[in-house]
């Protein structure tokens, strides 16, 4: 049995590719899922809109700091089933092209699990700080532009009322409180999307169980994603998995051998991963971090600059194999 295709060896992802990819008429409704880097792009600021005096405890000052934020992973049903995210939205409608190649969904915020990259220091002490949704969360109007036949950008502002938690470091839970705030974040001015069309369908599982409420508990079953709708993906990633395949096919043509042989260097934007299982057909290698981040600009002093999960590989399950040979 040929062993499973990992990033760093094959890109069989591609194996489910038509040769010529079909032009994508609609995208099927889905979620997609986001992971929060710690690095200062993802914060709430509270310059403009103070948390008030004696606040924290009798003592404590006004705070206008900014709180820099970091992803929590969401707990789900199968432990780790989305692979770190923190972030999931959710695309609710089916969403056809019209002739100028824009389509319309709606979006709503389903689970976020953000805490502070360090406790913030008040005169009544240190506090973590931990942002999550309150509440259902409004619907905002998602446009989907078709740029190639199987991808483009899309503009989608978020609507949000989130809660800040302020746990006390020391552990008094006299000393927690709470605030309850709304924001819009502004659309990413670099929102990409791509396509994967399969070349036959794919039994999977319908759902994921994942907690909405922030206590650790999987509580909602969301759609998973079919894969025609990818954020991040360009065909830029494509061109390189392509050749990379025709590499790895070129080599075991060679070799004459049905193992692996020895892989040439990974793509780029692939050299750090997790597992990821929110779409279906297979078992995503996704990168945590990189250097494009679909970020949404500075709204009402927050902004949330989370990085997509676009496949860098994927392993299709079949009986008797664990891989999909290209």
């Amino acid at each position: 049995m040929k062993k499973a295709f990992v990033c760093v060896l094959t890109l069989a992802i591609l194996a489910a590719l038509p040769a010529a990819a079909a032009t994508v008429r609609s995208i099927e409704n889905g979620i997609d899922v986001w992971h929060t880097a710690g690095d200062g792009t993802t914060f709430v600021n509270f310059d403009k809109n103070p948390i008030p005096k004696s606040f924290f405890c009798s003592k404590s000052a006004s705070f206008t700091g900014r709180v820099v934020l970091q992803g929590r992973p969401l707990a789900t049903g199968t432990p780790g089933e989305l692979g770190g995210a923190d972030t999931i939205v959710q695309r609710l409608d089916d969403a056809t092209f019209d002739a100028s190649g824009v389509a319309t969904t709606r979006v709503q915020l389903r689970a976020l699990q953000l805490e502070s990259v360090a406790p913030i220091k008040t005169a009544c002490g240190d506090f973590n700080v931990r942002v999550s949704l309150s509440g259902t969360q409004p619907t905002t109007k998602m446009r989907i532009i078709k740029e190639t036949e199987v991808g483009g950008h899309f503009e989608a502002p978020i609507q949000v009322r989130f809660k800040i938690n302020f746990l006390p470091t020391n552990g008094a839970a006299a000393l927690r409180r709470d605030l309850v705030r709304s924001f819009t974040l502004a659309p990413a001015p670099n929102a990409t999307w791509g396509a994967v069309v399969p070349k036959r369908s794919f039994s999977r599982q319908a759902t994921v169980l994942v907690d909405t409420d922030n206590d650790q508990i999987p509580d909602t079953y969301l759609p998973k994603t079919s894969g025609n709708f990818v954020p991040g993906l360009t065909e830029d990633w494509l061109r390189a998995a392509r050749e990379r395949q025709s590499r790895e096919k070129s080599s075991r043509t060679t070799t004459g051998s049905d193992e692996l042989s020895p892989a040439p260097a990974p793509v780029e934007t692939c050299n750090t991963t997790f597992n990821h299982t929110g779409y279906s057909g297979g078992s995503y290698q996704c990168t945590a971090t990189g250097a494009d981040p679909q970020c949404h600009p500075e709204a009402e002093q927050a902004q949330h600059c989370a990085e997509p999960c676009p496949p860098c590989a994927m392993t299709v399950m079949e009986s008797g194999s664990s891989g999909l040979n290209p």
